[in-house]
Parts: structure tokens; C-alpha cells; sequence
């Protein structure tokens, strides 16, 4: 059996930066196909869009080797593909994911704005432990903020470290860091920093358990930041938060955040950026 995958990179405008997704817009296949299929396309992960009786479309996303209940940058890539090929317009859509049922706006000039959970914000973790797995000295890590999970649809560790150097200084074991990571039931470890001017953060982020050792563009974690960043009152809310990745991959990527936020509350998380076509190929199942 052939199956048509589009190839979007998103959180970019070039194609020579962002997090490449695979998008298949088949209909309706099989779990099985569908593992198959991601494992094939090799992407750190692949969007499946079939019709939904809750919301506009239905997405699964798998990586190459699990199911996992969002992704960012694949939603980008699947909404922004469907723009691309006017199966929809300008204007507000929903999508059901094994995260619930989220909103997504695509704006005049093509970018794609998603909606992800409110958050949850889950447990601290010892600096020692997480410095052990990632080659590196407790005293990277910030004084004043913790390590700890928060979900806005997936749990992501959110590491704080002091500064762009020791962001760009971690050498991490691969095997560790997924272990970690399964111990903490948390989809990977997103590290930041607010070192370099422009940005309101500068990231990288590792899943090496779910077949992906260091990604590009992470969008579902950059959703956690930006409510762990609000939360703690280091940025405002209801304004767009711009977070670079991939640097250090030559994957440049710019992902776009915006909290909204009522008395202590957060309201709505949305997250969003652009996506460019890569290719279409065609996969032998």
C-alpha cells in the first residue's frame, strides 16, 4: 500500500530552518498503518488528518516510534498545508487530538496560531539529577527559578539555565536523559535561557525515548514556557513571546507564543508560526 506524505517545515520561513513534519491527509487508516507509516517518513513526527464528529478534523501524531496525544509543529504544518492547498480559508477552525479539542486561527498571511491546554504544573526536579544526565555542573542551572514539569497538552521538563554559553555547553547521554525523562512520565526536557537580546528565550529541547534526540522546533513545550515564563511574572501576558531554536542544529526556528491571563489565571495558551513545503513523496507500507 502507497502513502501519499506531504513534508512541511515549520516554525520557519526558509527551507533551510524549522522542524520538518510529515502531514498525510488520506482519510481514515489503521493504527498499525499509521506507525508504519511515521517510521518510514522518519520525521520527529508525522500528523494523520481524518473527519471528526467533535471538531473540523481529527489529528493523531505519531513519532517514529510512539503516539504521542499533540504536537506542535506538526499542527502547524498540517493547517498551514491545508491553507496551501485551499482545502481551508483565513478564519478559525478546531482539531481533535488526544489532547482534547483545540482552536486554530490561520491569519491573513498564512501563519497558524494553535491553541493548547491550560496548564498544569507538575513537580520540581533536582538540579543534580538532571546535571548528571546532561554532562554538565548543577551551577549552570538558574539560582533563582526551578526546574519542573508543565503541560499545556504534553508534560515537558522546563529547564532554566543562566546563560547562551552553557545552553550550547550540554552534552547529554542520549540513554539517561530518555530514562529521566519516562521516570518523570514528561515527553523531554526543554531548556532555556533569556540571554540574547531579541528573544524572549533562546531553547533546545531533547526526547531521546520518543526517537528524538534534540528537535529543531518544539511547539507544545514552547506552550509550557511561556506559561511557566507568565506564570512567575518574568514576561506579561497577553503579549507575543518570541522563543528561537535550532541553532545549534542549523535549523534556525522562531516560535511564536501568546498567554492570555485573568487576576492569577491563565485563560488561553496559544502558539503558533509559519510552516513552508518541503517536498511530497510517497511511502510503500
Amino acid at each position: 500500500m502507497k502513502i501519499k506524505v506531504f513534508k512541511m517545515s515549520s516554525f520557519t520561513e526558509s527551507i533551510s530552518g524549522g522542524n520538518p513534519a510529515g502531514v498525510v491527509m488520506e482519510g481514515l487508516l489503521s493504527e498499525s498503518q499509521m506507525k508504519k507509516t511515521a517510521a518510514v517518513v522518519n520525521c520527529s513526527e508525522t500528523a494523520f488528518v481524518s473527519e471528526s464528529d467533535k471538531a473540523d478534523f481529527k489529528v493523531r501524531f505519531f513519532t517514529p516510534v510512539a503516539e504521542v496525544d499533540l504536537c506542535g509543529h506538526a499542527t502547524i504544518a498540517t493547517f498551514a498545508l491545508m491553507f496551501l492547498k485551499n482545502r481551508i480559508q483565513v478564519g478559525s477552525y478546531t482539531q481533535q487530538t488526544k489532547a482534547g479539542v483545540l482552536g486554530i486561527e490561520i491569519m491573513p498571511d498564512g501563519q497558524v496560531m494553535m491553541e493548547q491546554a491550560l496548564p498544569q504544573f507538575g513537580e520540581e526536579i533536582d538540579k543534580a539529577e538532571v546535571a548528571k544526565v546532561f554532562g554538565t555542573d548543577k551551577k549552570i542551572f538558574s539560582d533563582e527559578l526551578p526546574i519542573q514539569v508543565v503541560s499545556t497538552g504534553l508534560r515537558d521538563i522546563i529547564v532554566p539555565v543562566k546563560s547562551f554559553q552553557f545552553l550550547n555547553s550540554l552534552e547529554p547521554d542520549f540513554d539517561k536523559v530518555g530514562s529521566l525523562a519516562v521516570k518523570h512520565n514528561s515527553a523531554g526536557f526543554h531548556f532555556f535561557t533569556k540571554d540574547r537580546n531579541g528573544f524572549d528565550a533562546s531553547c533546545r529541547n531533547f526526547a531521546p525515548h520518543l526517537g528524538i534526540d534534540e528537535e529543531p522546533a518544539t511547539g507544545t513545550a514552547s506552550g509550557a514556557l511561556g506559561c511557566y515564563l507568565v506564570r512567575r511574572g518574568i514576561c506579561a501576558s497577553e503579549r507575543v513571546l518570541v522563543f528561537e531554536q535550532g541553532y545549534s542544529m542549523e535549523k534556525p526556528s522562531v516560535v511564536r507564543v501568546i498567554v492570555a491571563k485573568s487576576n492569577t489565571s491563565i485563560t488561553k495558551v496559544r502558539v503558533g508560526g509559519k510552516a513552508v513545503f518541503l517536498e511530497q513523496v510517497e511511502v510503500e507500507i
